[in-house]
């Protein structure tokens, strides 16, 4: 009689780390939002969501050793670089709709703090007009 067990093995000191901290920007700015990372794994696999207010987390992109992968959505202005113990997310010319909590995911299932993305809205005067949320 033969018996073999499978079982997943828990990595407990895997974990994300996001600054807690609310970005700030202008409508059409560049920011880079922070993501670090700590595994035993040496082949890992990240992603980023994006939380609208009352909304569902939205998958943005994926980054990893056997491919890259962004949401159509999200393809030309949301980039990512892993490296080897990070993944900043970098959103170009920002707008309205950028608004909203960005969360970082160490695959399978490890999250890190929300950091959510302020844009502060100018008129041409540069007088400011109001914060979106």
């Amino acid at each position: 009689l033969c018996c073999v067990l499978l079982c997943c093995e828990a990595h407990t000191e895997d974990r994300v780390i996001q600054s807690s901290e609310d970005v700030f920007a202008a409508e059409g700015d560049t920011v880079t939002l922070d993501c670090t990372f700590e595994s035993s794994y040496t082949n890992n696999i990240l992603f980023w969501y994006k939380q609208e207010v009352n909304g569902f987390p939205k998958y943005i992109l994926k980054r990893g050793p056997y491919g890259d992968g962004n949401a159509p959505e999200f393809k030309d202005r949301f980039d990512a670089k892993l490296n080897k113990t990070s993944v900043p997310l970098k959103i170009q010319e920002l707008h309205l709709s950028d608004s909203a909590v960005y969360y970082c995911a160490l695959q399978p299932t490890v999250t890190g703090n929300s950091k959510t993305l302020y844009k502060n809205l100018w008129s041409n005067d540069k007088r400011k007009l109001h914060n979106i949320h």
